[in-house]
């Protein structure tokens, strides 16, 4: 499932740290944001990273950790791709 900007979210578990969503980003203690909480997604990044807003700030969170406002997981973990021609090499 895909998220847009504007969706409600939360996160699916706790993460270990936030990272901020601002010019310099910091790393943040994980408390800031409630289990519970409901945040907005204000924007989109790069590696299936979202910015979301939450109340006591903006930070960035990769899209497998968001669970929509509903309970639908926004992106599952993908599998590593099995067909790669790396995995067929075999040394001389």
């Amino acid at each position: 499932m895909d998220v847009s900007i504007g969706d409600q979210v939360r996160l699916a578990r706790p993460l270990p740290y936030l990272k901020t969503a601002d010019p310099m980003p910091m790393l943040r203690p994980p408390d800031l944001v409630a289990g519970d909480e409901i945040g907005e997604v204000v924007g989109l990044r790069a590696m299936e990273t979202a910015a979301v807003r939450f109340r006591r700030g903006t930070f960035l969170v990769p899209m497998a950790q968001l669970v929509r406002q509903d309970g639908t997981l926004l992106k599952a973990p993908e599998a590593a791709d099995q067909s790669s021609s790396a995995t067929d090499f075999q040394a001389p």
